[in-house]
């Protein structure tokens, strides 16, 4: 297993407090104290590794841009640099076995179609987890950033969030 918190440097890895309440400008101004430090870079290069040895060449990641929270592992000029290196530093890339192609078919859609489109494909929401600050039973907080974003993306979709928060708005 792969310990992020061994990183630090993250609200969500570390002893460090995750914002709550903030604006939507807030949310936008500057990378936050939840990025975890090159987070999308160690999970695509453990992704990268298995799909070489399977002979795989396509990558799937639900990154998603639009309702940017300033995580820049999340934007597609880091999608395309990794890409680039996916076949470059690899067996399968280098002989021309392979060729890596990384898919993000969340990266421009904003919350509400990631939610309507999760509907139609019979996600269960209920069953998800977005909060950065849940309580110790799991309940949601309801004002981090992505428990905000998560609300909002459910009324804008016009649907329910199936989810209890300990924070009712």
């Amino acid at each position: 297993p792969i310990d992020l918190a061994s990183l630090g440097g993250s609200a969500l890895t570390a002893d460090l407090d995750v914002p709550q309440g903030r604006t939507e400008d807030q949310m936008s101004e500057g990378i936050p104290i939840t990025y975890v430090p090159a987070r999308n870079t160690v999970m695509l290069s453990l992704a990268l590794g298995y799909a070489e040895v399977l002979g795989a060449g396509d990558i799937f990641l639900g990154v998603n841009a639009v309702d940017y929270s300033g995580y820049p592992d999340c934007r597609q000029e880091f999608i395309d640099a990794f890409e680039c290196v996916a076949n470059l530093a690899t067996r399968a890339g280098v002989e021309g076995t392979t060729h890596f192609r990384i898919h993000t078919p969340l990266i421009r859609l904003t919350k509400a179609e990631i939610i309507t489109r999760g509907t139609e494909l019979g996600v269960d929401y209920s069953l998800t987890h977005t909060c950065y600050a849940p309580s110790a039973e799991g309940v949601s907080c309801g004002t981090c950033d992505a428990c905000q974003l998560r609300r909002k993306g459910f009324v804008e979709a016009g649907l329910v969030d199936p989810i209890e928060y300990l924070c009712e708005n």
